[in-house]
């Protein structure tokens, strides 16, 4: 815990500030902060903004992930500001976060946005994506629309979040999109479909086990699928087990039965 303590504030007030004149029925409730950044100067520069208002407090600052990991499990905290390239080239580090602490906020900042990190970073639960650059009423507005449940999200970000839906749901109600499969591919198909193993498939196919793993991942990687059971489960939704299941006269589910575990 030693190596936690040292990327928390020396000092954690117990209670926010008191408003001078404040009357009880006029305080607002208090937001919470962890501040995760790299940059202890950022860091110093954020709580010296944040210190102005009565209703957001600082209750920790870390400068790693692991960091925030430990302090969003040991205080209750409302809204993580996270900065952007504690989780460049990460896949996994939002929906972590969110499984965690499903009910802490998240605001990524970042020195520079794109449309596929934008949207997905959308997609993966993050409320708010600012720049580094943001003014201090903006960053103090946006905390607290967060904190209320609301999203804060620019014009440019909302019309690549609408791109990439519309773009999603056009790729699954368009057959003109669906890759192109190889008569032998649809074959091994075929043989998922009835529950065969990749040995018994290639000896009806008469070829290797080997030959039958290189046609599955490619497969796999036509269809954006990465296991016998999505495999299945995508033939349901584009209707390609009509075709695959034509001669054994399996059912839907009886398909999703047949694949699942096999390798």
């Amino acid at each position: 815990m030693a190596a936690f303590k040292s990327e928390l504030p020396e000092e954690l007030p117990a209670e926010p500030a008191e408003t001078p004149g404040a009357g009880a029925g006029t305080e607002k409730a208090e937001i919470r902060v962890v501040l995760a950044d790299s940059q202890a100067i950022y860091r110093v520069g954020i709580r010296k903004i944040f210190a102005l208002e009565d209703d957001i407090r600082v209750i920790a600052q870390v400068e790693t992930l692991a960091g925030l990991h430990a302090a969003i499990e040991r205080f209750p905290t409302d809204l993580v500001l996270l900065e952007g390239s504690l989780i460049a080239g990460t896949t996994d580090a939002i929906p972590e976060l969110v499984r965690r602490a499903p009910q802490v906020k998240i605001i990524v900042q970042s020195a520079h946005t794109d449309e596929s990190n934008t949207v997905e970073l959308y997609r993966r639960g993050v409320r708010g994506i600012i720049p580094r650059s943001i003014s201090p009423d903006l960053l103090v507005k946006c905390v607290r629309k967060i904190a209320g449940g609301e999203t804060w999200i620019d014009n440019q970000s909302v019309n690549w979040v609408i791109e990439a839906y519309r773009s999603q749901a056009s790729a699954l109600t368009s057959p003109r999109t669906q890759p192109r499969l190889s008569p032998k591919e649809l074959a091994i198909i075929t043989c998922i479909t009835q529950g065969k193993r990749n040995k018994e498939i290639a000896y009806q196919l008469g070829t290797t086990e080997q030959v039958i793993k290189n046609y599955l991942r490619k497969v796999y990687d036509k269809l954006g699928v990465s296991d016998r059971l999505e495999l299945a489960l995508y033939c349901l939704h584009h209707q390609l087990h009509k075709k695959a299941a034509a001669g054994s006269g399996a059912s839907a589910p009886e398909i999703v039965a047949a694949v699942n575990g096999k390798h």
